[in-house]
């Protein structure tokens, strides 16, 4: 993220060519969250799935009317150990693809392959056109829910030198306490089953082994469940903006997050 939200398996050159000879080139909107990309798979053939009945809060970073509306998502909001903006605008890529129109899609398509498993799926807004909500609203969604597990959907704004992708975790700072243990086995969870699903590699310019720890999100702060955020790539980076502006690598990207909760919900 460029303002706060956020072993390859083939070549990125042939990754993107193998994309485009299914039809997926790149496209600059998102696209419907039911379209694009292989068909979800069910866990169910394998025994059940582990997420059927556990609720699951999925947070699509920022919104799409937040740069038009300032005055609402700067103003100020108690995080834990301070105050920060309520909410913010987020990055994009260079050719235009904003970052709240990524997460918005990744989010819905996420839902989808998870509600198709049986989880029960909250979404911390409803469209991707409306302001906010602030970062603490956006947690307490999930506390109210009691989720089983939250996930905070990003993608970074960095120097175009770094590529990758990696998953921040939360640190004590308050009430969130007694969720930082099983926040951290939800993020190494999700960090081996994003990368084993998309190929793209551990961040090289944040984190380490595609793991971060932080105590200035209000998302992780102010969380009573476990939660991660994850930036899914660089979208300064040529070839990381390239995959996340990819409907079909959107939708690997899903199924990879969805298999990120099984395994921690297991």
């Amino acid at each position: 993220m460029l303002i706060q939200g956020c072993g390859p398996v083939v070549g990125a050159g042939l990754c993107l060519a193998m994309l485009a000879a299914c039809g997926g080139s790149p496209d600059r909107e998102p696209s419907s969250p039911t379209t694009g990309g292989a068909p979800a798979t069910s866990a169910t053939a394998t025994g059940g799935s582990a997420v059927n009945g556990k609720v699951i809060v999925i947070d699509p970073g920022h919104n799409g009317g937040n740069a038009d509306h300032p005055e609402e998502i700067n103003k100020k909001v108690f995080v834990g150990n301070g105050y920060k903006a309520c909410n913010t605008v987020g990055t994009n890529t260079r050719d235009g693809y904003s970052e709240h129109a990524f997460t918005w899609d990744v989010a819905n398509r996420l839902a989808r392959v998870l509600r198709e498993r049986g989880a029960k799926v909250t979404l911390t807004r409803k469209d991707d056109t409306g302001v906010g909500p602030c970062v603490t609203e956006r947690a307490d969604i999930g506390n109210r829910s009691r989720a089983d597990a939250s996930l905070s959907i990003h993608a970074d704004g960095a120097e175009a030198s770094g590529h990758g992708f990696h998953v921040i975790e939360p640190v004590a700072v308050g009430k969130n306490a007694s969720i930082v243990e099983p926040s951290r086995k939800l993020g190494t969870a999700v960090r081996d089953a994003y990368r084993s699903g998309t190929g793209i590699p551990y961040s090289t310019y944040r984190g380490r082994d595609g793991l971060d720890r932080r105590g200035d999100l209000g998302g992780l702060n102010m969380s009573t469940v476990p939660i991660v955020f994850i930036e899914c790539g660089n979208m300064q980076n040529p070839g990381d903006a390239a995959k996340l502006s990819s409907a079909p690598f959107r939708q690997r990207m899903a199924e990879a997050l969805a298999a990120g909760f099984e395994g921690y919900l297991r």
